[in-house]
């Protein structure tokens, strides 16, 4: 057999290989990533509501223009009300972002050190926590603790614990899910004991201090802690496919992920957080050595994307009111060609 017989069978092997492996890619998706790409972004959005979307924000800031707001779909599909860029959200673990910015703070302000164990820091918890005595703050914010994630506890989302307390009571006295800073492991547990420290060593709840030294500063008056400071209103319903009520009522207190927010006051405290106005230049140096500078976030009925884009100096920020199925995969695979869009207006 010659060589051009050779890479000729080894092509149609590669060709068989590859529409075979579309067999097991859901269609939905497929069609979602090869469709041509809109002019615009709202010829976007409304394209992903007719992906099953059931609603859908999008808020754009891109260096030199004024923002731009983009919304499709419902924001209460029973009572049939259009979805408006102005409305409050679930952020969820966008809100790990505003933790880990106090954080930095406290630390700055020697109120805190990233070297501090979890033993030291809450020392009735060092019996109840494997490894209390080496998890320090920094694999804290970091995921690196091996702090077993409580979300990841069988029928959490069914039947929420009432509270903090016993929520974490779900993962005391648990085994370790390996030693600390052996590994990267996302733990919503790690943000729940960060925000029991912040309470502790402000005296006071962090609440009150993410308002007062980011919330404030920033004017970010449509951006609050929990989901009982706001009327339920103006909150977009969320929707889980393959259920029908109306998830919004759904109250998840948790530090992880309890934020409520409108679409701009994420993309003007993330604008903020990148370019280095919101922290002072130790302040930013510390933040940097411990977290990321974008986020996303998931809750039932809830998928949120919140990024800045140094190469097209835009923050991009994407909520969708729908989740489970195929709706993250679908979300994200929305959300980046969003970012074509807008990057290809700045090259235009």
């Amino acid at each position: 057999m010659t060589k051009k017989q050779i890479k000729r069978i080894l092509r149609i092997a590669f060709i068989i290989a590859s529409i075979s492996s579309l067999c097991f890619v859901p269609w939905v998706l497929v069609k979602a990533w090869v469709l041509p790409l809109p002019n615009t972004v709202q010829e976007q959005v409304n394209n992903a509501i007719a992906h099953k979307f059931d609603g859908m924000v999008v808020y754009v800031d891109q260096a030199g223009k004024a923002p731009e707001f983009y919304a499709g779909g419902w924001h209460d599909r029973k009572n049939k009300i259009p979805a408006y860029s102005q409305a409050l959200f679930k952020i969820a673990s966008i809100s790990k972002l505003y933790i880990a910015v106090t954080t930095a703070k406290l630390v700055n302000d020697k109120h805190l050190s990233l070297d501090n164990t979890l033993a030291e820091l809450l020392p009735d918890f060092a019996n109840r926590i494997e490894n209390a005595n080496k998890i320090t703050l920094r694999l804290l914010v970091q995921h690196r603790s091996g702090i077993p994630n409580f979300t990841d506890t069988p029928g959490f989302w069914k039947n929420l614990p009432k509270d903090n307390k016993e929520t974490l009571e779900l993962v005391l006295d648990k085994p370790a899910d390996f030693e600390p800073d052996r590994k990267y492991s996302y733990s919503n547990t790690n943000y729940l004991l960060i925000g029991e420290i912040l309470d502790r060593t402000l005296g006071y709840s962090h609440h009150q201090y993410i308002k007062r030294e980011i919330l404030m500063p920033l004017k970010l008056n449509h951006t609050y802690s929990l989901l009982s400071e706001v009327s339920l209103d103006d909150v977009m319903s969320g929707y889980s496919v393959g259920y029908d009520d109306d998830m919004k009522h759904n109250d998840f207190i948790n530090p992880a992920g309890s934020m409520i927010a409108k679409a701009k006051d994420v993309g003007v405290f993330l604008r903020a957080l990148n370019d280095g106005s919101l922290l002072n230049e130790k302040e930013q140096a510390i933040y940097s050595s411990i977290y990321v500078y974008e986020h996303t976030g998931l809750l039932p009925g809830y998928s949120s994307i919140a990024k800045y884009h140094k190469d097209i100096d835009a923050v991009v920020v994407q909520f969708v009111n729908t989740s489970g199925g195929y709706s993250w995969n679908l979300s994200e695979i929305v959300y980046n060609r969003i970012v074509k869009i807008v990057g290809s207006k700045k090259s235009s």
